[in-house]
């Protein structure tokens, strides 16, 4: 069910109005530019967050079961799997390490989204937050493509084609035909939208819708001294940080996003972001101002091996099915996962949280 947002905004898009006009990006910001004019946008009175002063948080959902297969997504709505919850699980760790506590969450219509919120927010003990859902924060629809193995499609169409399809900003793949047995116009959620389902789009076309739900929910928000959580799909996330960080269509096929690893955001009254602590882009990907809570060295690992997984046709094995040992010993929590393995044969965690040094798992529930 789509929860409405009291502010009069939402109510756009539950309607599918379409309010969005695409502006040109102003190129590469200049971290050092920041004058003594800029101040920090303030946090309200009545928020939450009284411990930090980060004002924004973007969260990648955990590995769903076509991302282990190495399968192109888009709108379709495929479950998370084990790994995919433990993902999500730790990254509501390094939340509720950080401090931050949110006002209120944005998330997608996709369960990958929906159920990683739901898990990042019991580790933050804030299930009681107002969660707001909109098809304008979905995944891109990767048209023809979607129910295709990258991996395939790359030794079939070249790295230079798919990378283009995946990240540049205005090349969109193949268009999904009417009749293709992904297509979203299947699915009851979006009866009332089906004049509005895309067919395929590139990044510059999913900037349009969420530039709508930025400009009509999160900056207004924002602005009332509100500190957001949005969980969302990597192009969509793509396309609200491209915006937040001038990043040029050029330069915007160079950055990736992992899964389920927190971006916390500083932002100014201007609603731009304000520098991090060490006055540097992030070392992950070289265009952020944003902190990754996992840690810049454990991004640009997670990041080096999912371009494997996809264009590295030389690597005949799923990266995504290794161990978790391999996947997670970056973020330094392998020993909570070894424990909930151990205590438990080869089971997978239900509910509870997984447990932080010395404490007890509440249940786990044998395969």
């Amino acid at each position: 069910m789509i929860l409405t947002n009291p502010r009069t905004q939402l109510r756009a898009y539950r309607l599918g109005e379409s309010l969005a006009r695409v502006i040109p990006c102003r190129g590469y910001h200049n971290s050092g530019v920041l004058s003594e004019e800029r101040k920090k946008l303030p946090i309200s009175g009545k928020s939450l967050n009284k411990k930090t002063d980060y004002n924004i948080c973007f969260l990648r959902h955990g590995q769903s079961t076509w991302n282990r297969e190495n399968i192109f997504i888009g709108w379709t709505d495929t479950p998370l799997t084990d790994d995919g919850v433990l993902e999500a699980t730790l990254a509501g760790q390094l939340l509720e390490k950080s401090g931050i506590l949110f006002d209120e969450v944005h998330t997608s219509l996709l369960r990958r989204s929906i159920r990683t919120t739901n898990l990042a927010l019991m580790e933050l003990g804030q299930e009681y937050l107002p969660v707001y859902k909109s098809w304008r924060l979905n995944e891109r629809n990767y048209g023809d493509l979607v129910g295709k193995n990258k991996k395939q499609v790359v030794l079939q169409h070249g790295v230079d084609q798919v990378k283009r399809w995946r990240r540049s900003y205005d090349e969109p793949p193949p268009p999904m035909r009417d009749d293709h047995a992904y297509h979203p116009k299947n699915d009851p959620r979006y009866q009332n939208l089906l004049d509005k389902i895309p067919h395929s789009e590139s990044l510059e076309t999913t900037m349009h819708r969420s530039r709508v739900y930025w400009e009509d929910v999160l900056a207004p928000a924002l602005r009332s001294g509100q500190t957001l959580l949005v969980v969302g799909h990597e192009n969509n996330l793509r396309s609200l940080i491209m915006r937040l960080e001038d990043i040029s269509p050029k330069d915007i096929i160079n950055l990736s996003l992992p899964r389920a690893v927190p971006l916390a955001y500083r932002l100014g009254t201007d609603l731009k972001p304000l520098d991090r602590d060490d006055g540097k882009l992030d070392e992950a990907t070289g265009f952020l101002r944003g902190t990754w809570l996992g840690g810049d060295g454990a991004v640009k690992e997670i990041l080096e091996r999912d371009h494997k997984q996809v264009y590295d046709t030389s690597v005949v094995e799923n990266l995504e099915t290794k161990s978790p040992n391999d996947k997670y010993k970056a973020w330094n929590d392998v020993n909570a996962y070894e424990r909930c393995r151990k205590a438990n044969g080869a089971g997978r965690v239900v509910t509870g949280r997984l447990p932080h040094n010395g404490e007890i798992i509440q249940k786990v529930a044998a395969n």
